[in-house]
């Protein structure tokens, strides 16, 4: 009997994420934004004048991607970057008046979006639903060196379907 992905929770969360991310697109076009480019905003609004490094790693994206953003978000008129005084092979990135005034319209865009995320929800599931995502995320955050005994559950599984595999094409071969 095989697996249906289809019925599992890791499927609902990737469809739930890919609606997610269609609609967090909707609400950010609306105001010249990518999605992304809203949290490099809300990142510099928290600590203006962050480096390249340090906005990918607040991110978790590469650096590439960043450069990539943030060459987007200056173009706009949104950010600014600016060498850095101390070390002259590092580049700031801060936010202009432009873009703290686009800092508004993103909390409204993701207010509106969490609203509609969350309708039939009340706020005792919302908070257990809130809790269990994060727990995910930790779980799926957790790399295989920190639980060994993954790794080896995750070989014997991929063994076992090589077996299942094998199997079937000695039935086939054999009708």
């Amino acid at each position: 009997m095989s697996f249906n992905f289809k019925k599992s929770t890791t499927f609902r969360l990737a469809q739930a994420a890919k609606a997610q991310r269609a609609r967090s697109g909707a609400h950010l076009s609306r105001i010249g934004l990518h999605p992304g480019q809203e949290a490099v905003l809300k990142i510099l609004n928290e600590t203006d004048g962050k480096t390249m490094s340090q906005l990918a790693l607040a991110l978790g994206v590469q650096p590439p991607t960043v450069t990539k953003m943030v060459t987007r978000l200056a173009a706009q008129g949104l950010v600014f970057r600016k060498i850095s005084e101390k070390d002259g092979r590092l580049a700031r990135v801060f936010l202009t008046e432009e873009g703290r005034a686009r800092i508004f319209q993103v909390d409204r865009a993701w207010k509106r979006l969490e609203k509609e995320a969350l309708v039939g929800l009340d706020d005792k599931d919302r908070k257990r639903l809130r809790r269990l995502l994060r727990q995910v995320e930790k779980n799926l955050s957790a790399s295989f060196e920190d639980d060994p005994d993954l790794e080896e559950e995750l070989e014997a599984d991929a063994q076992t379907a090589e077996a299942q595999v094998e199997k079937a094409t000695e039935l086939e071969v054999a009708d």
